[in-house]
């Protein structure tokens, strides 16, 4: 588990090291100082990290690179459920903190100074924990700047690529997706809804599940007792 790792590399390595990093407020100057405007607004402290990293990583021209970044990242604390909670541990020390970043930062395969001022970042500021969060937001971001229309199809059981295919061409053809825009097409699983979909395009949602059929005949069954 890259937990393990985390730890490891916090007992053993961070001794060695001297702990730096740049303090949130300069961080969020050094983009309010650029031109350059996010696509989408996200909110939170989260979005507010995410937004900052934007406009730093368009200033020195690697949003590619750090997209592909974040994504390892976010996807490494989804996987290891220890991990969050090693994070966000208000014990960690500055030593711990640095050796902490040092693994991040190798692990998320970049070595753009970019990536790892913002790690130190959220170090410096106790937020590492605010990582996953981070890393979404930067991904909805980077959708919209990428002329990307996200869609969620739930469903009980995983769907076949075929299945998503079909799904993707008709929606695309439909007035869900405005012109010049691309489907990002993601399948979820929740045995829940017994079955059918739901598929979730932006900001609408159309239930199409049997839990969503059975709901609405349990209503009409006792609205008419």
């Amino acid at each position: 588990m890259f937990s393990r790792q985390v730890l490891r590399a916090a007992r053993v390595a961070a001794p060695q090291r001297a702990f730096a990093a740049t303090p949130v407020r300069t961080y969020a100057a050094a983009a309010a100082a650029n031109e350059v405007q996010t696509p989408v607004a996200v909110f939170g402290l989260d979005g507010t990290y995410a937004s900052a990293l934007y406009t730093a990583a368009a200033k020195s021209s690697t949003l590619d690179p750090t997209a592909k970044a974040l994504s390892q990242l976010g996807a490494l604390v989804e996987k290891d459920t220890k991990l969050l909670s090693i994070l966000s541990a208000p014990t960690l020390s500055n030593e711990d903190k640095t050796a902490i970043v040092a693994e991040l930062a190798k692990q998320s395969g970049s070595s753009s100074p970019t990536v790892k001022n913002f790690l130190d970042t959220l170090a410096e500021n106790n937020r590492l924990g605010l990582l996953k969060g981070v890393c979404d937001k930067f991904g909805e971001i980077m959708s919209a700047a990428r002329g990307e229309v996200e869609m969620r199809v739930t469903s009980a059981q995983p769907l076949d690529n075929r299945t998503l295919n079909r799904l993707e061409a008709a929606v695309t053809k439909s007035s869900y997706v405005g012109q010049g825009k691309k489907l990002k097409v993601t399948n979820e699983v929740n045995p829940d809804i017994v079955g059918g979909l739901v598929v979730e395009i932006g900001d609408r949602t159309i239930d199409l599940s049997v839990s969503a059929r059975i709901a609405k005949m349990n209503k009409l069954l006792t609205d008419s007792l």
